[in-house]
């Protein structure tokens, strides 16, 4: 029983670094039709230069994290912004060339980053509370994963409230529904479009900061391999959807944790998955049909 609850609680943690990641881009296609190829991009360099800094200032105290965490955001935020405003924002409606160049630049950012800090894995250290475990029912849990879960959820909470309690946040959602309506009333939507890429960059910069402490440490692969499983979420909990990534995060965390640990096939089981969602609903959990 403790085996499956450190497995439950790991998996949401696990989870919770796929949000963090898919947020962004369910947003991002949901009100712009992108998909960013680039979006790992943004998580690794906000964790590089999070890990920088934290050289610098100090590693191991709770500041320093904390410092980090604002600084991978920063970071992320504002090279989503000048990507959406230098290479997206010229080819709209022009999703051949969009997914060239997003891939591009993805590829780029990954020699850039081995050519800057090497191929080696960094190994970062946190505060000392995150080496020690927490009893939960009998089972040892790694304390970096409850840090993570928290602030994924706050993360969630802000870009909800922030969604449904400002102006722009409402252009955002109306863009969603409906793009073109948005347009047609003489709002400028391309505002909307760089607020919403600067919301998923700085999320995926947070997320790249809580990846470094969940995996021990930082390479120029970093992203690349939490996109693809983020992208994956997003497929399944439905292009556009927040609440849809919310969940299928989760399920995807869990599920892949419990079979890796008893079965070793947890990647397979989550294609499977996704092929079971696709041909079932090819909308998603909860998406919505054109």
């Amino acid at each position: 029983m403790s085996t499956l609850i450190l497995l439950l609680i790991t998996g949401v943690g696990l989870g919770a670094l796929y949000f963090l990641v898919a947020s962004g881009l369910s947003l991002i296609y949901g009100l712009m039709g992108v998909l960013n190829f680039a979006h790992g991009a943004f998580l690794t360099l906000g964790a590089f230069v999070s890990w920088e800094m934290s050289r610098r200032i100090g590693e191991g105290t709770w500041l320093t994290f904390i410092i980090t965490l604002v600084i991978g955001a920063a970071v992320g935020g504002v090279f989503a912004a000048l990507t959406e405003f230098a290479l997206i924002r010229p080819l709209y409606n022009r999703h051949i060339e969009q997914v060239l160049v997003t891939v591009g630049l993805s590829l780029a950012a990954v020699a850039i980053f081995e050519g800057v800090w090497g191929t080696d894995p960094q190994y970062t250290k946190g505060p000392e509370w995150f080496t020690r475990t927490t009893d939960v029912l009998g089972a040892q849990v790694p304390n970096d994963r409850f840090v993570t879960i928290i602030v994924a959820a706050l993360v969630l909470l802000g870009v909800v409230l922030f969604l449904k309690k400002t102006r722009y946040g409402m252009i955002i959602r109306a863009g969603v529904e409906n793009r073109s309506m948005v347009t047609a009333l003489g709002i400028d939507v391309r505002k909307a479009f760089t607020l919403v890429f600067t919301i998923g960059g700085a999320a995926a910069g947070i997320g790249g900061v809580l990846a470094s402490h969940y995996f021990g440490y930082v390479s120029p692969a970093l992203g690349g391999s939490l996109l693809i499983f983020a992208f994956i979420v997003t497929v399944i909990g439905g292009l556009g959807s927040l609440s849809g990534a919310a969940i299928a995060s989760v399920v995807v965390g869990v599920l892949q944790q419990i079979t890796n640990f008893y079965w070793g096939v947890g990647d397979f089981v989550v294609i499977v998955l996704l092929a079971v969602v696709l041909l079932t609903k090819p909308t998603g959990l909860m998406g919505k049909t054109a």
